[in-house]
């Protein structure tokens, strides 16, 4: 398998792990257990398995790692992380899965605009592959609209069992101010998410690996998490563990989510860039809204599966965009190197015919 074909299927790996991430979240949230706090106990457990891990595979041939980078390294888990996921786990208890991973999708656009003006992706528009990936933007975006704005007919569940009875029900939202609220609080996360996309684009040039990137930023972002927690959440009883939903939420977030989607998506970031794994998300609500109607036993309204298709259809066209792109910065690439190898090539004089020429002149 080419290494193109191997971040394309990544990817899909990466936002199969998120979307059951958003599912076990919630259940874990709705059983009792504090944002916060869940977030630090996913945090710990990452650690405590990413920590050896690096320290046998890496001991001694892992890059110097300088005091600057150890900064960016220590600011990029507390903003993508510390900050950044705290305010999704908030959100994401006043809403529900669904409406997180719709307003996950709003993450290639701001990731997009910030890659954009840090020059990390051009857009011309005159060209083919610039319309595509316009477009492609345009549409993630209409589709995030319609999804937020579009209820339409319900479309009943297959599975009329619930997986979880405490999670993923609109109803549970108190009232409408709540979800407006949680809506923007998802938001605000998505924005601090797709900042450390880019960030993470920019630290990997400086320091290349991977394994160790991710550690450093769970070894950060479990103690930052842990003084926000203990800061703001006095109900000791929000920190109680159980062998119910609290766990499934904690344990696999912190061994999947934490631990092998993100060290995924810092080996797609370094191959592809942040833009690519931003316009895999719409990926989400897709396999989002599959397991409401086959596993979980939910209600899913038609503005969210238009909504769906209108994403992945941007997703689409932003790839080949990005793939059109390549192949030209390829092929002009390869046309300047064999200009410049022309420009090299001295041809041979035979010294006997220069000695004749001289003995004619004089």
């Amino acid at each position: 398998m080419g290494d193109d074909m191997k971040t394309y299927v990544v990817v899909v790996i990466i936002q199969a792990i998120y979307t059951i991430m958003f599912i076990v979240s919630k259940a874990a949230l709705d059983a009792g257990l504090s944002p916060l706090v869940f977030l630090f106990y996913r945090q710990t457990i990452a650690s405590l398995i990413l920590l050896p891990i690096s320290i046998v595979t890496k001991w001694g041939t892992a890059p110097r790692l300088s005091f600057i980078v150890f900064i960016k390294i220590f600011m990029l888990a507390l903003i993508g992380i510390a900050i950044g996921i705290n305010v999704l786990h908030i959100g994401l208890k006043l809403t529900s899965e669904t409406a997180a991973s719709a307003a996950y999708n709003a993450v290639p656009v701001i990731t997009f605009f910030l890659a954009f003006l840090m020059r990390m992706e051009t857009l011309k528009i005159r060209s083919s592959h610039g319309i595509a990936k316009a477009a492609g933007v345009t549409l993630c975006l209409a589709g995030v609209i319609v999804i937020a704005f579009y209820t339409g007919p319900a479309i009943h569940p297959l599975n009329h069992h619930r997986l979880f009875h405490d999670s993923s029900s609109q109803a549970k939202v108190s009232s409408k101010g709540t979800w407006i609220k949680g809506t923007f609080l998802l938001l605000f996360a998505n924005t601090t998410w797709s900042l450390w996309l880019v960030m993470q684009g920019v630290i990997l040039k400086e320091y290349p690996c991977k394994i160790l990137l991710t550690t450093l930023q769970c070894v950060f972002s479990a103690p930052q998490s842990f003084v926000a927690a203990i800061a703001f959440e006095r109900d000791f009883s929000k920190w109680k563990m159980g062998f119910d939903a609290r766990l499934l939420g904690v344990v696999y977030c912190g061994l999947c989510n934490a631990g092998l989607a993100w060290y995924l998506q810092a080996w797609c970031v370094q191959k592809k860039g942040p833009v690519f794994v931003a316009m895999s998300n719409p990926l989400t609500i897709v396999f989002t809204i599959f397991s409401a109607l086959l596993i979980l036993g939910e209600t899913v309204h038609l503005g969210s599966v238009v909504g769906g298709i209108l994403t992945v259809g941007g997703l689409y066209c932003v790839l080949w965009g990005k793939n059109k792109e390549h192949k030209i910065s390829n092929s002009t690439n390869e046309i300047s190197k064999m200009q410049n190898v022309e420009q090299d090539v001295v041809v041979p004089i035979d010294e006997s015919v220069t000695s004749n020429i001289a003995s004619q002149k004089q």
